[in-house]
């Protein structure tokens, strides 16, 4: 472990003094502190924490939270706002209550770095212009055009440098990155005020390190230093615990324990307030650092805090060489990075940018705890929209009826558009109501239950199934309701293969049992089929059975669909078709034997002639699919299918579709791939040789569709006559 760990604690060591420095001059507070803080974090979190590779310290985050207390209370008191805060954080860990921060929504927390990066840039780009920063970010924002105005030549330079060797290094090549980039800017930016004798203000530690004085109780209101403790303590929580779950991310070792955590932060941020320093927290940025340099447990974390203290101790002096305005400019080029644009495309898709925008905003306008309390309330009104969403539509049927489905959670939140989606039903109308909801309470079964029985005093009818779960039917019956939504059903698997649900399925039970029980030697085809008819029995058969009664004496069906026997097409399942829709003729190769062909065949011709004449069918589809059996037992000249003398003459039906294949020429997508699409185009000339279908086509009354499946995508396509081409669905 130590030889990973070792140099990957030099590594975040370079990171880390730097980033600390600058944090101290963003909160206000004193240089030494961002580096106790950053000891204390890697010492004491290394040691104790429940993370492996969580490196702890200074956070960007907190600092404008550490800013107000230090103009509030002074900062010997905001250090004792820290130690309370760690044991306040103590305490949380040791009741085990880590995890609830998780329920704090990822869009609040980004939000709120975003608007502390914003407010930290704009506050330090007059640090790096000469200027000193306002009391707030609107104030630095009416400001900036003025100082940008005036002419600080030197701090200019000095801060555009040190920003220009930041952005720059990320492009070098990767062997010349040996150093950190932070480090190498404050370098560059303090040789070259040194040696061309800028006029900068430069940093001075050693003060610092030995006027240590023990932090002082607040003088204050207790309701606001309260609210201090808990500001601290939350926050520095939240981010390191939602910095502990990014890190488990980027490794594969151990994963965090939160509790183990949350507690080594708490005695962290005591030592640290004991002893002078800034609050506390995990950093995702340093966590990185330390990942990608190969660290592989805490001992990484604990070794970079006594590199800093030994820094501290022995080359305190050297930060006195470091311009003012380059650690500022840092801070502006962390700042911008805290606005991350990765966070808001992952926001995007679940529907938070805008918990994102106003917190962000709220945190640059009017305060850092306003901002994420109003984050926060935006966060739990979108939660609560999302679980009370319904959908209603209501269309009118051919038929004169009325269908309108209603799905999601119905509460009194949904009544309004529940009621007025349904004064769209006209009077007098038959009305068949789908309820798919999981959840309803009182009043929105009173919207309903009042509709109904107000349409059908007009004269209408309403035919309501409840598609989910009886609420409706319980409530009308006075029923006791459910305490709580409808846990989901499992998602219905009916179109997985045997072999796919053979693990998940329960004992055999019921009238279709086997007579005899099956053998080690027996073929699980009888049990699966017997399984499955148990399934249909359970699930589907209550689900279609209405539909079934309706068509048991009578079949209308809209499509006669001539495919292939092979076992991976199913045409109800590429089709999206219910019962009493297809009128199917499977065989092998989907052929259409010619009406004069020799030897002839009547069983196709038996179909056609009674899909014509006694279901008056208006459309005839032919589909083929990629991989045919057939069609390569006819490339290859039925070299394989000699011992199988029917199917030998079957495929005789299939020269034809050799040919049409042999003329075309090509080979796009393989010569397979190509006598399959055209075998379905022969198919339907075939076809054409029946003098009903002919003359049906030739009126304008029967259409001929030739579909191409796809096996291996799942895509079917839609075939058309010469030249020969395919267009998906």
């Amino acid at each position: 472990m130590l030889r990973h760990d070792l140099p990957a604690s030099l590594v975040v060591f370079l990171v880390a003094v730097p980033l600390s420095l600058g944090i101290a001059v963003a909160s206000g507070a004193p240089l030494a502190a961002g580096l106790i803080a950053a000891v204390a974090g890697g010492v004491v979190v290394g040691a104790l924490g429940g993370s492996t590779v969580q490196v702890s310290g200074p956070a960007a985050g907190l600092s404008l939270v550490v800013a107000e207390l230090v103009m509030r209370y002074g900062w010997r008191a905001t250090c004792m706002i820290t130690l309370m805060a760690g044991a306040l954080q103590l305490l949380l860990g040791l009741f085990r209550v880590a995890r609830a921060a998780l329920a704090v929504s990822p869009a609040v927390v980004h939000g709120m770095l975003a608007g502390v990066g914003v407010v930290i840039a704009l506050s330090q780009l007059h640090v790096v212009l000469g200027g000193s920063p306002q009391r707030s970010a609107v104030g630095n924002l009416i400001e900036l055009p003025q100082q940008i105005a005036d002419n600080h030549s030197h701090a200019v330079f000095t801060g555009l440098l040190t920003i220009a060797v930041l952005v720059g290094w990320a492009r070098l090549p990767q062997r010349l990155r040996i150093v950190p980039a932070p480090l190498a800017a404050l370098f560059a930016a303090s040789v070259t005020a040194g040696t061309l004798g800028w006029d900068v203000t430069r940093v001075d530690l050693s003060e610092s390190l030995s006027g240590w004085t023990a932090p002082l109780w607040p003088r204050d209101d207790w309701h606001g230093i309260i609210g201090a403790v808990l500001l601290v303590a939350l926050l520095a929580g939240v981010e390191s615990l939602l910095s502990a779950v990014a890190v488990d991310k980027l490794h594969s070792g151990r994963r965090a324990d939160l509790d183990k955590e949350l507690t080594a932060q708490g005695v962290a941020n005591m030592v640290t307030g004991a002893l002078g320093g800034l609050p506390v927290a995990g950093v995702i940025v340093r966590s990185t650092t330390n990942v990608r340099a190969g660290a592989r447990s805490r001992w990484s974390t604990a070794m970079h805090g006594l590199w800093i203290l030994v820094f501290a101790l022995c080359l305190g002096w050297t930060i006195k060489l470091i311009p003012m305005e380059a650690l500022a400019a840092l801070l502006v080029f962390i700042g911008v990075q805290m606005v991350n644009v990765g966070h808001l495309r992952n926001l995007r898709g679940h529907g938070e940018v805008p918990v994102y925008v106003v917190t962000m905003a709220g945190v640059v306008l009017i305060g850092l705890a306003e901002g994420v309390l109003i984050g926060l309330g935006l966060a739990a009104l979108s939660a609560l929209r999302r679980l009370t969403w319904i959908s209603v539509r209501a269309r009118p049927e051919s038929d004169g009826r009325w269908h309108v489905l209603i799905g999601g959670s119905l509460t009194f939140l949904g009544v309004p558009r529940l009621t007025s989606e349904l004064r769209a039903v006209p009077a007098g109308a038959a009305v068949e109501l789908d309820l798919n909801i999981d959840f309803m309470d009182n009043a929105a079964f009173e919207a309903i239950h009042t509709w109904r029985q107000d349409h059908e005093r007009g004269g209408g009818t309403v035919d309501i199934d409840e598609i989910h779960d009886e609420w409706y039917a319980m409530a009308a019956s006075g029923a006791r309701m459910f305490p709580a939504k409808t846990p989901p059903r499992a998602p219905e698997r009916w179109w997985l293969p045997w072999a796919h649900r053979r693990r998940r399925r329960p004992a055999p039970t019921g009238p279709l049992v086997p007579a005899r029980p099956t053998t080690a030697g027996d073929s699980p085809a009888v049990p699966d089929l017997l399984a499955g008819a148990r399934e249909f029995h359970r699930r589907t058969a209550p689900l279609v059975q209405p539909f079934l009664s309706a068509m048991a004496r009578k079949q209308e069906p809209s499509h006669l669909f001539i495919t292939c026997a092979d076992s991976r097409i199913v045409p109800n399942l590429i089709t999206a078709s219910g019962p009493g829709d297809l009128f199917t003729v499977r065989n092998i190769g989907n052929l259409v034997p010619r009406l004069d062909s020799a030897p002839p065949d009547d069983s196709v011709a038996a179909a056609i002639e009674y899909a014509m004449g006694a279901l008056d069918i208006r459309t005839i589809t032919v589909c083929g699919h990629s991989g045919c059996g057939a069609m390569a037992a006819l490339l290859e000249g039925g070299e394989k299918i000699h011992e199988l003398p029917a199917l030998g003459r079957w495929l005789r039906h299939g020269d034809h579709s050799l040919a049409r294949w042999a003329a075309s020429g090509g080979d796009d997508g393989g010569p397979l791939d190509r006598l399959c699409r055209s075998n379905v185009i022969q198919q339907l000339d075939n076809l054409r040789t029946y003098p009903q279908v002919d003359r049906l086509v030739h009126a304008g009354r029967l259409q001929l569709v030739g579909l191409y499946f796809d096996i291996g995508t799942a895509r079917v396509h839609v075939l058309q006559q010469p030249p020969l081409t395919a267009s998906p669905l």
